[in-house]
Parts: C-alpha cells; structure tokens; sequence
C-alpha cells in the first residue's frame, strides 16, 4: 500500500525534527493533504495511527487539513505543517 509507505516517511520525518530538537515526545503534529494526494483524512487518520505506534508520535493529537486546491503546485503531496514537541521531564 503506498499509503504506509507515505505516511511511515512522514513519521520518520517527525522523528528527524523530534531528534534535531533534542528529543521529547510529540503533542501534535498538524498536516495538510493535498486534494490530489488520493488519500481521505479519515483513510489518512487510520494509517497515521498504526505507524505512529511505538514513535515519539504515539498518542499525538492529528489535526489535518484537507486542501481543494487542484492549481496548488502542492496539490499531490502531504505536507507536514507543524510539531508541538513536550519538553523532556
């Protein structure tokens, strides 16, 4: 499925930036799917959670946003908007 195989780049990109800030756990993660993306937000929803499972994203608020912008230049991709990352205790 290739919607896995998106979404596990997404969540390896997620725990890049988590890594890069030095470390914590992920609150939210804000994303935007293009409307030529092929992939709904509650199809989207389903796969988050099952690749999130045992990351710094597990349990982290999803908010997506989903565009209806065929001209968009961006209009095919998933585009990671934001990370609210928890402090480390």
């Amino acid at each position: 499925m290739h919607e896995s195989g998106m979404i596990r780049g997404l969540v390896e990109r997620i725990e890049e930036v988590v890594r890069n800030r030095g470390g914590g756990r992920v609150s939210k993660v804000k994303v935007s799917i293009g409307v030529l993306a092929n992939i709904s937000a509650s199809h989207f929803q389903e796969h988050y959670d099952i690749e999130t499972v045992g990351t710094v994203a597990e349990g982290a608020k999803l908010e997506l946003e989903e565009s209806v912008d065929f001209t968009h230049p961006q209009a095919g991709y998933i585009l990671l908007k934001s990370i609210e990352v928890e402090e480390k205790s």
